[in-house]
């Protein structure tokens, strides 16, 4: 008789297979559940590897989805909808990671750096799942978020029996997703310390840091000191808390100690290992992400294989549990995992919902269409215009606005400049830059811009955002017009009363302004905890704020052009 129970989910009976031990290539063992259909008969899996836990996930098949800002949305339940998988004849197998769970073994760090590589692991489970008697040896993924990560990390091992993966709202270069140009993040130590509305990691014993691992006692404490001499960090008190007791939680303690990009993100990047992948890949994610979309093209460029992008529409965050995506995902997996000639490779490569239009453009590449970079200038009386300030700085006054700490304030300042009305519709679709030659009287700060789309009544839309710790303001040779990229390999600090041309990366975007539509682009040096973005997002997505006193000018006359780069479509000019 089959080794499974059986459960009921709405109308539909599914069998599980409970706490299966998945032996890895070092001896340890790895916990799984398997979800199926009754009549007990090989079938395609697809896989879901993740540290947060499989029991989290079995909540797909009782609790409603919850879309933010819903008090009941956690983030980590996101392997995706159970009985949807067995309804399409696929074994729906959940795994904890090492470490995790009822999994054996340690987890070191971020996807394991400096410890078993997760990728490593993931090869010995999909391969253990295919030849299982209740698999046909045919195996994808699934999942969003870490999920959709450690797909690109598995398929980058090339297990055998992995055939195509489906990633959903992954994350990639690590330290661009926990330092927003050189701006610390807050939405990692939410999915790991388990705030935010987040369940966290399912770890049963301590993560081990990598940093404690590989240094001495007095070079740890140098290093620590080093750290608090950053007035940000000093200043806030789960920082100043994690540095003093690193054990508290250690990967959250490695991510605050490595301020800047290097060796220690950069082992086992996905983004780096995306050219080892040859199966075919689906990457989806949806606007309003900006931080990881950038991710997401980059891997799509990168990989060799047969692939498709596809962006959605804002809003940013996915139901929880995660449920969207999958009549796409199960098309991409009937055709490359079960035969079926659907016509999925005779659609474009790349789709793309542009806001505003509401329309879908689609493409062999990212931008699907041919852009022409052109700059809306910032001028006099908080405007945006496509000709340029002709007065210099006597006449052309810079604008300016003082943040005091937030430990001292609850009001974050906010400049903003912003077009007439388009007379027609407007599309844009890219990435962009802000150039702003700015004065501060501190050695760093902030630079915090977010574009948005602002119609006749008031109400908005973002847009896309873009983000620049001042001290990381070098830009590197892969730099081009509209299209600006910085090392983040070192902090240089600014000199106090020096005017210097900042260029801020405006993430990946594609909108369409309406008649009556304006631009507008928002600058400041935090964020407001709360506001039309902020409130579709856990509690704790938001970024370090500057811990020091900092007076601003924004320079903007004909010797120091502040100005956005912006991808157009179309040249539609608003009304004077």
């Amino acid at each position: 008789m089959a080794d499974f129970q059986t459960i009921r989910a709405g109308e539909q009976t599914i069998a599980v297979r409970k706490d299966l031990r998945v032996p890895m290539r070092d001896g340890i063992t790895l916990a799984a559940d398997a979800y199926q259909g009754v009549d007990d008969r090989p079938r395609p899996a697809l896989v879901a590897l993740s540290p947060y836990g499989k029991e989290l996930q079995a909540l797909a098949l009782t609790t409603p989805p919850q879309r933010r800002p819903s008090p009941m949305w956690d983030g980590c339940i996101e392997a995706g909808d159970i009985a949807r998988v067995v309804r399409e004849d696929y074994v729906h197998v959940i795994g904890d990671l090492r470490g995790s769970g009822a999994s054996e073994g340690e987890h070191i760090g971020n996807y394991n750096a400096g410890g078993v590589s997760l990728g490593q692991d993931a090869y010995d489970f999909i391969e253990w799942v295919a030849a299982q008697p209740w698999c046909d040896g045919n195996v994808g993924m699934i999942g969003i978020s870490y999920f959709g990560s450690m797909q690109l990390i598995a398929a980058a091992e090339r297990p055998p029996h992995l055939k195509a993966i489906f990633v959903s709202g992954g994350h990639y270069d690590f330290y661009e997703t926990t330092y927003h140009g050189g701006i610390m993040w807050f939405m990692p130590r939410a999915a790991r310390e388990g705030r935010g509305g987040d369940s966290g990691w399912a770890f049963t014993d301590r993560v081990k840091s990598r940093m404690l691992e590989t240094h001495s006692p007095e070079e740890l404490k140098q290093a620590v000191e080093k750290r608090l001499q950053d007035p940000d960090v000093a200043a806030w008190p789960n920082l100043f808390h994690v540095l003093h007791y690193p054990t508290h939680h250690e990967a959250w303690f490695d991510i605050v100690m490595n301020e800047v990009d290097g060796p220690w993100y950069e082992e086992r990047n996905p983004v780096t290992l995306a050219p080892n992948i040859e199966i075919p890949v689906w990457l989806q994610l949806d606007l309003g992400r900006g931080w990881t979309l950038d991710g997401t093209i980059e891997v799509f460029d990168r990989l060799k294989g047969p692939k498709k992008l596809d962006i959605g529409p804002y809003p940013p965050m996915q139901s929880r549990p995660f449920i969207e995506e999958h009549d796409k995902m199960f098309r991409w997996y009937d055709y490359w995992i079960k035969g079926i000639d659907n016509g999925v490779m005779d659609e474009p490569a790349v789709t793309v919902f542009v806001e505003g239009s509401r329309e879908t453009v689609t493409g062999a590449q990212w931008p699907p269409k041919p852009v022409e970079y052109t700059p809306l200038y910032l001028r006099p009386r908080r405007a945006l215009a496509f000709e340029p300030e002709p007065m210099g700085a006597e006449h052309a006054a810079p604008d300016g606005f003082y943040q005091a700490p937030l430990t001292v304030t609850d009001q974050v300042e906010i400049i903003d400049w912003a077009t007439p009305p388009f007379e027609e519709p407007c599309e844009l679709i890219g990435t962009g830059a802000a150039h702003l030659f700015v004065e501060i009287d501190q050695p760093d700060t902030n630079l915090i811009m977010r574009i948005w789309d602002q119609a006749p009544g008031g109400a908005r839309r973002l847009i896309t955002t873009g983000y620049l710790k001042a001290s990381h303001r070098e830009l590197d040779d892969r730099t081009t017009e509209g299209n600006p990229y910085h090392p983040h390999t070192r902090a240089v600090p600014v000199e106090p009363g020096k005017l210097e041309e900042y260029v801020l990366r405006l993430y990946p975007f594609a909108a369409t302004f309406q008649p009556g539509h304006r631009l507008v682009a928002e600058l400041s040096n935090d964020e407001p905890l709360v506001d039309e973005h902020n409130s579709l997002l856990p509690p704790d997505a938001f970024h370090l704020p500057v811990g020091r006193p900092v007076t601003h000018k924004i320079y903007r006359d004909a010797q120091h052009p502040s100005r956005l780069v912006l991808p157009f479509t179309t040249r539609a000019v608003p009304s004077s």
